[in-house]
């Protein structure tokens, strides 16, 4: 098993996916998760490239965020789209980054993502309430590895 399968376990990477649930309800604001063993590349890099394989950059209001773990590198990043960037505080993804490094330090993987997911939220709720006519833009599910296919796509 590799260890982007061990991970999270099947009821914390529900617990995850809930938390996603939960927030999308309220904003028309997208957040996935990508966790992948290892990158070449340095994790806010690496989180860029995959955003832009998991179509996040094509959000109706340029609203979507990603959080991003390199397993085997011990390394992590969140990002957000531009309509998200020019509304938010200067520091705001620093802080999620660090509420969710928080966790991660103590082994508390679900539940950095979890809180991480909360604080973005929060911030999403704020500035880009929920808009029925967008509906659910991206998939829910944790995507995995490095090479992305057509059924982390959707």
């Amino acid at each position: 098993m590799s260890h982007v399968e061990e991970f999270l376990t099947a009821e914390e990477e529900k617990k995850v996916i809930e938390a996603i649930q939960s927030f999308e309800t309220e904003t028309s604001g997208e957040i996935r998760v990508h966790i992948e063993n290892h990158s070449d590349l340095p994790a806010f890099e690496r989180a860029e490239e995959v955003f832009h394989i998991l179509h996040m950059d094509e959000t109706k209001e340029k609203n979507g965020v990603l959080f991003y773990v390199s397993v085997d590198d011990h390394e992590f990043a969140v990002i957000g789209d531009e309509g998200i960037d020019k509304v938010v505080p200067d520091d705001f993804w620093e802080s999620v980054k660090n509420t969710v490094l928080n966790e991660f330090k103590k082994g508390n993987f679900a539940d950095g993502l979890v809180l991480g997911i909360i604080e973005a939220g929060m911030k999403l709720k704020e500035y880009f309430p929920y808009n029925e006519n967008y509906g659910n833009q991206l998939s829910n599910e944790i995507s995995r590895g490095r090479d992305l296919n057509k059924n982390n796509e959707a």
